[in-house]
C-alpha cells in the first residue's frame, strides 16, 4: 500500500518528535525507525527528513550536536528539547481527536471501532 504524501506530511512532525522522545538519534537511524514502526509502509527519503529536522531545530523543538559515528565519520545527533516535548504533547492531543473522529466514521473497519485510533498512535 502506498501512503499518500498529504497524510505522510501531516504525520511527519509528530512521528519525528515521537521518535526523538524515545531518545537521541541521527538521521539514518530515524529513517530506519520510521520504516520499522510502520512495518515498511512508510519509507521516507533523506530529502524529506533532513529539511524537517532543520525546520524543527529552527523552531526550537529539537537540538542537535555533531559527534562521531563508530567509523569515525561525523554524524549529527538530534534530541527533543523541552519545547519539542510540549509540542509533541499538543500534537498527540490533536491526533487523538482525529483518531476518535475516524473511529466514529469508520466503525466497521478492520479491527472494529478502535482501529483508527490505534493506527494513529492513540492510547
Amino acid at each position: 500500500m502506498r501512503i499518500g504524501k498529504d497524510l505522510v506530511a501531516a504525520a511527519a512532525t509528530p512521528v519525528v518528535l515521537g521518535i526523538l522522545a524515545e531518545g537521541e538519534s541521527y538521521g539514518y537511524a530515524i529513517l530506519q525507525r520510521i520504516s520499522e514502526l510502520s512495518g515498511g509502509e512508510l519509507e521516507w527519503s533523506d530529502g524529506m527528513l533532513y529539511p524537517l529536522l532543520h525546520r524543527l531545530e529552527r523552531l526550537g523543538h529539537v537540538e542537535s550536536e555533531w559527534g562521531a559515528s563508530p567509523t569515525g565519520r561525523p554524524r549529527k545527533h538530534y534530541r527533543l528539547s523541552s519545547q519539542g516535548a510540549a509540542t509533541l504533547a499538543e500534537q498527540r492531543r490533536q491526533w487523538d481527536v482525529v483518531g476518535d473522529v475516524l473511529a466514529k466514521v469508520w466503525p466497521d473497519g478492520p479491527g472494529g471501532g478502535g482501529s483508527a485510533r490505534l493506527a494513529l498512535g492513540g492510547a
